[in-house]
This record gives C-alpha cells, sequence and structure tokens, in this order.
C-alpha cells in the first residue's frame, strides 16, 4: 500500500508540474496581456505623454513577464513551492485572501446540491433498474438523456425565465436582495436559501443524469448476480434484496463518481455561476482568466490539479473500505 501511495503521489506531482506549465504557456499567449491593457489606459490617462509601448516595458520587467515562458514559469514555480502565490492583479490584494473570500459560496452551492442529486438521482436509478423495459424505465431514461445533453447555460436562462422574469416566483440573479442588510439573522439565511434555489435547480439536473444512468447500469448487474436470485430463492422481501444485498455492491463502483466530485466542490461551476451571477470561485476565476491575471489563474488551476489527485487516491482507497474483496498490491 505504501509503495502504491509513493507511486501516486510522485505520478501525481509529475502532472500537476506539466499541467502548470501549459496553464502559464497557455495564458502567456493570449493576444492581448493583462499588462499591455494597463499601459494603454496609462497612456491613454496622460494623452499621449508617454507611450503605451514604453509603459509595457516596464511594467513587463516590474512583474516578471519580460522574459521567456520557461523563465516566467521556473520563477512563479519557486514562490509557489514556498506557498507564496502573489498578489492578484485584478483584484488588488493576496491571491489566497481573495480564494478564501469566495470558495465557501461555491462549496455550499455544491454541497447542497450533491444533496439533491443524490436523494433524486439514485432512487430513479434503482427504480429504472427494477422496472426495465417498461415505461417507467423509458421515463427515467428520457429524463436522465435531457439532463445530460442539455447545456447548463440553456437550462439556467429557461429557468431564469420561467420563475424569475414571467412568474416572479424567484429572484433573477445574485446571492441576495437589495434589503439583505436591513434583515434579520434568519431573514437573511432565508433570502440566500431563496436565491440559491435556480442555481442549485441548474446544478442537480446537470449531474442527475449521468448519476441516474450510472447507477441503474450497476444495478441492472446486480440484480443479474446469482447471490440475488439466491435471497429471492429464500423468500427475502423485495425491499430487503434490493436495500440490503444489491444496493450495497452498487457502492463500489460509484465510489469512483463520488469521490471525483471533491474539485467540483472548490472548483465552483464556472458557467452556472457566471449565469447567476454567484461570487463564488468559479465566477471570480472565469473573471481573472478573462483579464489574463496570471496569479489566480495558476493558483486556481493549480489547486484544482491538486484537488483531483487526491480524489483519484481517495477513491483507490474507498474501494478497499467498501468491499473488502478489493485489495491493492
Amino acid at each position: 500500500m505504501w509503495k502504491f501511495l509513493v507511486r501516486r503521489l510522485l505520478l501525481g506531482l509529475m502532472i500537476i508540474i506539466c499541467g502548470a506549465f501549459i496553464t502559464y504557456a497557455v495564458i502567456r499567449c493570449l493576444p492581448q496581456s493583462y499588462m499591455e491593457k494597463m499601459a494603454r489606459q496609462f497612456a491613454a490617462s496622460t494623452q499621449g505623454r508617454i507611450k503605451w509601448q514604453d509603459m509595457l516595458k516596464i511594467l513587463n520587467e516590474q512583474y516578471g513577464m519580460d522574459g521567456s515562458i520557461l523563465s516566467g514559469y521556473i520563477n512563479w514555480f519557486k514562490e509557489a513551492i514556498q506557498f507564496n502565490f502573489g498578489d492578484s492583479w485584478m483584484f488588488m490584494k493576496p491571491v489566497t485572501k481573495v480564494f478564501s473570500e469566495v470558495i465557501w459560496w461555491s462549496v455550499l452551492m455544491n454541497v447542497i446540491t450533491l444533496i439533491v442529486e443524490v436523494l433524486i438521482s439514485i432512487p430513479l436509478g434503482i427504480l429504472a433498474a427494477r422496472k426495465q423495459y417498461k415505461p417507467t424505465d423509458y421515463a427515467v431514461t428520457v429524463f436522465a438523456l435531457a439532463c445530460i445533453s442539455l447545456p447548463s447555460f440553456y437550462i439556467g436562462t429557461v429557468f431564469k425565465y420561467v420563475f424569475a422574469v414571467r412568474n416572479q416566483i424567484l429572484p433573477l440573479y445574485g446571492l441576495w436582495g437589495r434589503y439583505y442588510n436591513d434583515l434579520g439573522t434568519w431573514g437573511k439565511i432565508g433570502d440566500i436559501a431563496k436565491h440559491l434555489v435556480l442555481p442549485v435547480a441548474t446544478l442537480a439536473l446537470l449531474s442527475m443524469g449521468s448519476l441516474t444512468r450510472f447507477t441503474r447500469t450497476n444495478m441492472l448487474e446486480v440484480l443479474n448476480a446469482d447471490y440475488i436470485r439466491t435471497a429471492r430463492a429464500k423468500g427475502l422481501p423485495e425491499k430487503v434484496v434490493i436495500n440490503k444485498h444489491a444496493f450495497r455492491n452498487t457502492l463500489v463502483p460509484l465510489v469512483t463518481v463520488f469521490a471525483g466530485l471533491l474539485p467540483s466542490f472548490f472548483g465552483g461551476a464556472m458557467i452556472t455561476e457566471q449565469v447567476f451571477q454567484i461570487p463564488g470561485i468559479g465566477f471570480n476565476s472565469y473573471q481573472a482568466m478573462l483579464q489574463g491575471d496570471i496569479p489566480f489563474a495558476m493558483f486556481y488551476t493549480t489547486f484544482l490539479m491538486v484537488l483531483t489527485q487526491v480524489s483519484l487516491i481517495l477513491s483507490d482507497i474507498m474501494y478497499a473500505v467498501v468491499d473488502p474483496r478489493v485489495r491493492v498490491n
């Protein structure tokens, strides 16, 4: 086990280093850099007394952008291994401070989404497996395929039109209303909860399809196993056969799905947060990347890569916990 973990950690470290370099190179190759934008704005404010090319040269030297991509990445990596990620160019404050201010809104939204998704998708998948090739199975399959096929911006836009614009039942966007500061504690909680209904519903629908199909497929495989037929032959009630014997064995493949959710918890839902203007990590990261904010973009992408590697290792460990027959050699 220890040798396996060491190998996986070393492999994960190499993937993170290479992935961070690719991210840095892509941002440096953008048509217009953040420095160029600032140089043009400064030159315009001086009414042409200072050329933007001269100001760009000064800014590049100040922020270490005057060298090659490789040298710039090496300088960033030297600081990163000391947990010094610098200041965000766009937000004008330390990257870690910006991250800590916005991450918890994304975590809250994704945790609620996961609860809703599990409570709906797994029972639907089990129901579809039990009613295989019947109208219920077809209805669940169509619902799951629709959830998989429809993009998040389309679902979010439809929800906004139906529930916010047309009927004005729920807020159109944002995380709190105009009179949020005048409300009491429970009033503030209710206001935030009301604003989270549509984003959570959008994210839940996006995830329900794959989890429902995954649960149905694995449930069908388990229901055809010999020990399930033996349990039924013994006269056990169908609920006991499904909930105690069959469902427990479907947890083994589901472990991979749940372990892979760790990056999404802290990665935010970039498109959904944009549609509903939720000030989470996905929304702010998107804005920072558009502006070419290298310190924030590098921290965000590297953080996600680290979480991805951790989730993959956890999934292997959880396999052995859920199913004692699985062992890593």
